[in-house]
């Protein structure tokens, strides 16, 4: 099954172009050669909450992505505010993902447990900040990824809903 992916990078330097994207470039390969998935739209914006917030509504309301990656301001800096961003969008949390990107990266450094990214479901789309950097989005996305395809396919529906 192809499910459909929204990449989005919050940089401030990133949307001035003074940065090359390569967190984002992580993101597109793990989805195509990982999780078999399509992205449909990509952009970058900067740290700014209603710019983040549109980026998010357009890509599960209008795109109708099945998933949506954010990476970037999920830190501790003042203009870190994705997970705010995101919180204003989704109608229910996911904790639990969050919660093992958190656990399988304290395996590598005990900085992990500064990383404040949620995951939520907006409609049919969930919604998931990794951070900003491409070794970060790797190891926090490749914890997660086997376990996707299930989530995904009972939130579109493509699957009935099973005990876990």
């Amino acid at each position: 099954m192809r499910w459909k992916v929204g990449v989005l990078t919050v940089s401030d330097k990133g949307s001035r172009g003074d940065r090359e994207d390569t967190s984002g470039q992580v993101i597109r390969e793990l989805v195509e050669e990982e999780l078999g998935g399509e992205v449909v739209d990509y952009r970058i914006v900067p740290d700014e909450r209603d710019e983040i917030m549109a980026a998010l509504i357009e890509m599960a309301d209008y795109y109708h992505a099945d998933l949506v990656l954010t990476t970037g301001g999920t830190g501790l800096a003042p203009r870190d505010i994705t997970p705010e961003a995101t919180l204003e969008v989704i109608n229910r949390q996911v904790p639990g993902i969050p919660e093992a990107m958190r656990a399988a990266s304290m395996e590598k450094t005990r900085r992990a447990m500064l990383s404040r990214g949620i995951a939520g479901i907006r409609g049919r789309t969930l919604i998931i900040n990794l951070p900003g950097s491409p070794k970060g989005v790797s190891e926090n996305l490749l914890s997660i990824i086997n376990q996707l395809p299930h989530a995904l396919a009972i939130l579109t529906m493509r699957e009935g809903d099973h005990d876990v």
